[in-house]
């Protein structure tokens, strides 16, 4: 089970995902939908502290993204763990998803950070 919180850092939501994503949570999906219903368009899903993923993890983010995305928004990652990003690899994903490491400079823009691939997914 993930322990998931959120916080806005200058008009981004971002949203700290702690523990396990797998099959038998759904509160990542509901925590998203809840936001995007309330208007943020916006968002980072902070993945650092994600001990396991597994195909289920994966296809709640591949549903987040589309959610946000229809809404007219984006979403980033940030900082996955290791094992995250192996799979995020292995599977591609991390050619639709825009990879940041670092939250640091978010002045001026929505987002800012270093991508980890070339072609960013932009707002």
């Amino acid at each position: 089970m993930s322990i998931i919180r959120t916080h806005e850092i200058r008009g981004v939501m971002v949203v700290d995902i702690s523990g396990r994503v797998s099959i038998l949570d759904r509160q990542i999906r509901e925590t998203v939908r809840d936001l995007v219903a309330a208007g943020h368009r916006q968002l980072i899903l902070k993945m650092s502290n994600v001990s396991f993923i597994d195909s289920c993890g994966l296809g709640q983010l591949v549903s987040i993204y589309t959610l946000v995305r229809n809404s007219g928004g984006n979403v980033r990652l940030l900082t996955p763990s290791h094992r995250v990003r192996q799979l995020l690899n292995t599977t591609k994903l991390d050619t639709i998803f825009e990879i940041l490491e670092d939250v640091a400079p978010f002045a001026g823009s929505a987002v800012g950070g270093v991508a980890t691939h070339p072609a960013p997914i932009g707002l």
